[in-house]
């Protein structure tokens, strides 16, 4: 992720925008033979995936890289919704995060502070989930969630959409 190019992430409203005051993260674009390998690391999860969410999985929207700088941040949302700017946002059923460093408070020393993905099922308390690289989670696209603010260093993940 340290050697593609980086743009802001926008956010999906009625347009497709940057707006910093809801979500500031970077979308990295990596090599094609980094896409490839992990395209196909999140293929090979299939499986399992339905398995735990019983749901009927279909195309992926692809897999995105996410970058959150100190003070990063993205604000409570759901990542399903019907919005003319991306039609294919109707269609997820389930988000993929997978985180690709451990926080602080997860073990590492010289990790980020901060970056918790909060999930918000509902009738349920908020889900704190503190990033571990390599953990995988998924969830309802449907579910409210956020990331909690970056301290401190760089968190970053990867993520995808089955629809």
């Amino acid at each position: 992720m340290d050697r593609g190019a980086s743009d802001p992430a926008e956010i999906l409203e009625d347009t497709v925008e940057y707006q910093d005051d809801v979500r500031r993260t970077l979308s990295i674009e990596v090599d094609r033979t980094t896409l490839r390998t992990v395209e196909r690391s999140v293929e090979e999860a299939r499986g399992r995936l339905t398995e735990m969410s019983g749901m009927t999985l279909g195309v992926r929207e692809g897999t995105g890289f996410l970058r959150y700088l100190p003070g990063g941040f993205y604000r409570p949302h759901r990542d399903r919704g019907d919005l003319p700017s991306w039609p294919g946002a109707a269609h997820r059923q389930l988000a993929v995060v997978v985180f690709l460093g451990t926080s602080q408070a997860a073990g590492d020393s010289e990790g980020f502070t901060g970056g918790v993905l909060r999930l918000y099922p509902d009738q349920v308390e908020p889900v704190d989930i503190e990033p571990v690289e390599g953990l995988l989670v998924a969830f309802p696209a449907t579910t409210l969630h956020e990331v909690t603010r970056v301290g401190d260093a760089v968190r970053d993940v990867l993520v995808d959409w089955f629809y």
